[in-house]
């Protein structure tokens, strides 16, 4: 076992968590929905459990870096009875925590008493899938203070009657599972406060479109790095073309994201340091940055996604690491440059494996991609490559942290 798959090992919680970015209308993390689930307990985890983990929460989860600094947004955490008739009132963080209301919650007038009193005490309470035309609902929307409405499950015209109701009881909305751009502005025009779901993961290709700009001289660095009898100093005569690009690389390899003891001033002396392969995996960081009017939140995702795949492949011994990282990373690559996946197959220079796994999720290397989006969802119950499913938590954890300071290497903020 790698000293990293044992400091996973040696580091595990017992609960899963995963989280889902709440949005404002322009496209900035405004909180996160914590999807919290114990392993034994499979609709949802005791108050014991969710105090517990709320140091690890408040250290890892609701830390977020955009606009060039790293900030503090509450989490949205789905409770249970077992936190609503807690004896005495739950000593979870006011400030760092909206405790939301399950659309399959009872409510009756002993749960309805419980929550006014969690609110006048200084809880923000959420309502999950509201819906207009349930009347017993309204005892509550003078408690609340967020209501969500599925978007899937409700028309244009129903959204704007519940709009209309709820902006009587001055609550803020929540337009959650929003599966496409053109649902999240109709909601924008409708005035939701916050948006939620998977709209901006999803691609919109424009038929045609090739990636542009010094990405082209990267997708000939990556290409010369994948070739086994590439020399150090053709990458590096590459990479010279563009000053900026050698300077950047230089350093994001010589930033925290890397822990380098020691400074690297040239390509070639990082190749000879890291290897081809790490090399490869920061130009690959370069790649998916800086598309104009992609929210940050997707780089952010897609760094995530690229470091728990290696880190997952690292733990199970599941192929090469390096190759789970260019997949876990690429995977949103469509939805980055608006170009469909097939389509930038044909213009990425990468293995037969890497392609089949972002194509189809097929090998080794899909399966892997395929666990850590089922985690990223919270389906914890399909995980099956890990046997010790707190593992998983584990290496997410490691992975936002990753992706929180690569995002500051790529910034330049380190």
């Amino acid at each position: 076992m790698t000293s990293l798959a044992q400091a996973i090992s040696d580091d595990t919680l017992d609960v899963l968590l995963a989280c889902r970015p709440v949005f404002t209308r322009n496209h900035d993390v405004a909180a996160f929905e914590l999807l919290l689930q114990s392993e034994t307990a499979r609709k949802g985890a005791t108050l014991r459990e969710i105090e517990a983990s709320s140091p690890i929460i408040m250290g890892n989860y609701n830390q977020v870096y955009q606009r060039g600094q790293t900030k503090s947004v509450p989490g949205f955490l789905k409770v249970t009875d077992d936190v609503i008739f807690a004896p005495g009132l739950p000593t979870l963080s006011q400030q760092h925590y909206i405790l939301e209301v399950a659309e399959d919650v009872l409510l009756t007038s002993e749960r309805v008493e419980r929550l006014k009193e969690m609110a006048k005490r200084g809880y923000r309470i959420a309502l999950s899938s509201y819906d207009p035309d349930d009347v017993e609902l309204d005892a509550l929307l003078d408690v609340v203070h967020i209501v969500k409405l599925d978007t899937d499950q409700m028309s244009d015209t129903q959204l704007r009657t519940a709009i209309t109701k709820l902006r009587t009881h001055g609550v803020e909305t929540l337009a959650d599972n929003l599966k496409t751009r053109e649902r999240f502005a109709t909601c924008v025009k409708l005035g939701f406060t916050y948006y939620q779901g998977d709209f901006l993961s999803v691609p919109s290709p424009v038929k045609g479109k090739k990636i542009s700009g010094n990405k082209a001289l990267l997708l000939e660095l990556l290409n010369e790095l994948q070739n086994p009898t590439a020399s150090p100093v053709r990458l590096e005569e590459i990479a010279l073309q563009d000053a900026k690009l050698t300077y950047r690389i230089l350093k994001l390899v010589n930033s925290a994201a890397v822990s380098l003891h020691r400074e690297v001033r040239s390509i070639s002396q990082a190749i000879g340091l890291l290897g081809m392969k790490e090399i490869q995996r920061w130009a690959s960081l370069f790649l998916i940055e800086g598309e104009q009017g992609k929210p940050e939140e997707l780089t952010r995702k897609m760094l995530i996604r690229g470091r728990m795949c290696e880190v997952l492949a690292e733990i199970c011994g599941n192929g090469n690491a390096s190759d789970n990282f260019i997949v876990g990373l690429l995977s949103l690559l469509d939805a980055m440059m608006d170009i469909a996946m097939e389509e930038l197959m044909q213009q990425v220079p990468l293995s037969q494996g890497v392609k089949d796994a972002l194509l189809h999720r097929n090998g080794n290397l899909g399966n892997i991609l395929n666990e850590v989006e089922l985690y990223e969802q919270g389906r914890f119950s399909e995980l099956s490559l890990i046997a010790s499913q707190p593992i998983y938590e584990t290496a997410y954890r490691h992975s936002v942290s990753w992706a929180r300071q690569a995002q500051q290497a790529l910034n330049g903020d380190l």
